[in-house]
């Protein structure tokens, strides 16, 4: 029951309103100021300020660039807990699972098997096609780039999760008291959220298939474990090992990785396959690991009311 979580604090829509506005205005507007301060002050004028986010990391210089990005979502997270904790008045650990507590250990497993299966795949495209790759490591960037990965990426992953995942799956899903159609919006937002990343410009929009079939990927995760933890867990691990093991011009992660991709991007297979193929066996490790069943009544059942929620929770919910 992870949608009726949020009867745990205020549900009021004119509160979800607010909410949305205030994380809108510190993700987008106040969270971007030191960019585009930076961004200005290495600019001759106003004219020729760019906003394409290649050119800012090569006139910025990566780290500073990436640095920059990931305060964006540092504001736009505390701009969330501050909405769920004093708006809504929702413990965040409410916010996160439906468990008694948040379940460290499934954030870990989660981790370590998409990092073991991303990385492996990366490794494997470096076996096969080694003239795609240009080994540029470089000690000192690098550990500043695994420093910033360590603190802000876990940051910036959970936001999108605790927004798309959470605050916007919760609040469709109180008002119109079913659970599919939660998941398709937050699925479809969370795809579309990365329509202005370079490679949708690169590749086409045919790449959002695999935005938005991971976004339906963490959806099901979430409704089938009745929490966030494995989404929080596989969201982190696949940005932090991008972040740190390629990167490419065109890629929104411009980072001083150990090797960059020279390769000419072309939209193929490989953009299918972890649709397709990886996430349905992921989903059925993951439902025999944490004895998922019931996945009709899960997926697209009806969100129960707060009565009879609080009902079954003992009066856990029940606010004035």
């Amino acid at each position: 029951m992870y949608i009726e979580q949020a009867y745990k604090g205020f549900t009021d829509r004119w509160r979800y309103f607010v909410g949305f506005l205030i994380v809108f205005v510190f993700w987008q507007i106040l969270g971007g100021i030191p960019l585009l301060v930076a961004v200005m002050m290495k600019s001759d004028s106003f004219a020729t300020m760019t906003t394409d986010l290649g050119q800012m990391a090569n006139t910025l210089g990566s780290n500073l660039f990436f640095f920059l990005i990931m305060l964006t979502f540092f504001a736009a997270m505390v701009s969330l807990w501050f909405v769920v904790k004093f708006i809504h008045k929702l413990p965040f650990k409410h916010f996160t699972t439906s468990r008694k507590k948040v379940d460290w250990k499934r954030i870990i497993f989660s981790f370590v098997l998409w990092g073991i299966i991303s990385s492996g795949m990366i490794i494997l495209d470096l076996y096969l096609s080694p003239e795609n790759y240009e080994f540029t490591f470089e000690p000192v960037p690098f550990l500043i780039l695994l420093l910033l990965s360590i603190i802000f990426v876990p940051i910036q992953t959970s936001f999108e999760e605790y927004f798309t995942r959470g605050y916007l799956m919760q609040s469709i899903g109180l008002a119109v008291n079913n659970k599919w159609l939660p998941l398709i919006v937050s699925s479809s937002l969370f795809g579309l959220l990365h329509i202005f990343n370079p490679e949708v410009e690169k590749l086409g929009y045919g790449v959002l298939v695999f935005y938005i079939g991971t976004g339906f990927f963490l959806g099901i995760l979430t409704l089938m474990d009745e929490g966030l933890e494995l989404p929080l867990g596989f969201h982190a691990s696949n940005n932090f090992f991008a972040a740190l093991l390629v990167t490419a011009d065109w890629m929104a992660f411009n980072t001083n990785s150990i090797y960059k991709d020279v390769s000419d991007p072309v939209l193929g297979w490989d953009v299918l396959i972890p649709v397709f193929v990886i996430y349905p066996i992921l989903l059925f490790v993951f439902s025999k690991k944490y004895g998922w069943n019931n996945w009709k009544e899960k997926l697209f059942g009806r969100v129960l009311s707060k009565e009879e929620f609080v009902a079954l929770t003992d009066g856990e919910s029940d606010l004035a």
